[in-house]
């Protein structure tokens, strides 16, 4: 049990992860936030910066090619793999009756809403801790049409990798120095940017008048 800790605790440290289980973790902690429903917890935005970050700097072994590569294909397959899992599991939750948790009109609401705003979700919901994790998910649940997710999966994909990624690495590369005397100050901006769309919608909804504004 102990070690299993110790192995969670590795997946959760950015630094950790790309130090001790190299190129071939960070693969693998890529496709688990962007498919897997328990991978909501992982670092995936400042993963990726500090993951171009090291390639500039020579601590990881690959080419920043293949690093971009290698993280869309994840991020790609990732994304495939909670589609089917909640197409299979929806037709479950649309044949189960109401409950204190669980209310069918909540999921008609969704289905209205990943029709109208399918490519937001899929796309920008790569920036968004959380939803990036569970917006493939919901869209196979309320079966959004299979060559649009396809579309806004790809797309997502590749600007969420190749943004995030390569601005490590051109920071890396112009300040090499610089760079291990600020990087644990860079990994809490990168919680608090990536942190504030969930706060908004958060006071979005509970502050006084948003009801009346929706």
């Amino acid at each position: 049990m102990h070690q299993f800790w110790d192995y969670l605790q590795t997946l959760v440290d950015p630094v950790q992860v790309l130090r001790e289980g190299g190129f071939y973790l960070l693969l693998f902690v890529i496709f688990a936030e962007t498919g897997l429903f328990f991978g909501f917890f992982l670092p995936g935005d400042y993963l990726l910066f500090l993951a171009g970050m090291f390639v500039a700097t020579d601590r990881l072994n690959v080419s920043i090619y293949g690093l971009i590569i290698g993280l869309i294909l994840a991020a790609i397959l990732g994304n495939f793999v909670g589609y089917w899992f909640g197409r299979k599991t929806g037709p479950l939750l649309y044949n189960r009756k109401d409950s204190f948790f669980f209310k069918q009109r909540y999921l008609r609401a969704a289905e209205e809403y990943y029709h109208k705003q399918g490519a937001f979700a899929l796309i920008m919901g790569r920036f968004i801790p959380i939803v990036r994790t569970f917006a493939p998910i919901f869209a196979g649940v309320v079966q959004l049409d299979s060559k649009k997710f396809a579309f806004y999966n790809i797309s997502g994909a590749i600007l969420w990798i190749t943004s995030l990624t390569l601005l490590g690495y051109f920071l890396g590369r112009k300040f090499a120095q610089e760079i291990n005397d600020y990087l644990l100050y860079i990994i809490i901006g990168f919680v608090v940017v990536t942190a504030l769309p969930l706060i908004w919608a958060f006071l979005k909804k509970h502050l006084p008048g948003s009801d009346k504004a929706n």
